[in-house]
């Protein structure tokens, strides 16, 4: 089972949760133990649950059309969408320092 931290600050919260976990799937039915995963829509639309890898990252598949949409360039800086995340690997993520990205331009 896969070993998640997530890191807010100077705490590091840790949990092994069942392979092919989403993290915001799991936060949002309140079984992800890690209170300060900031997530919006789920949907990989919002771009609220962005966040760094600091660990494990080699072993996330390539970046969806989701991800490269919203993210854009910010792929480059290690940011992948929570929402978009199904984990069967050891990872450490962090929201300090993101800033999500502004919402869609609507037509």
């Amino acid at each position: 089972m896969p070993q998640v931290t997530f890191r807010k600050g100077e705490e590091s919260f840790t949990e092994e949760v069942p392979d092919n976990t989403n993290l915001v799937v799991r936060t949002g039915i309140r079984k992800f133990p890690f209170p300060h995963l900031r997530f919006g829509c789920g949907m990989g639309k919002c771009g609220k649950c962005a966040c760094r890898v600091l660990a494990g990252a080699e072993h996330l598949p390539e970046p969806n059309w989701k991800e490269r949409k919203v993210l854009a360039e910010r792929l480059e800086q290690g940011l992948r969408l929570a929402c978009q995340l199904w984990l069967h690997h050891d990872i450490a993520l962090t929201q300090d320092g993101v800033t999500p990205p502004p919402p869609p331009a609507r037509p």
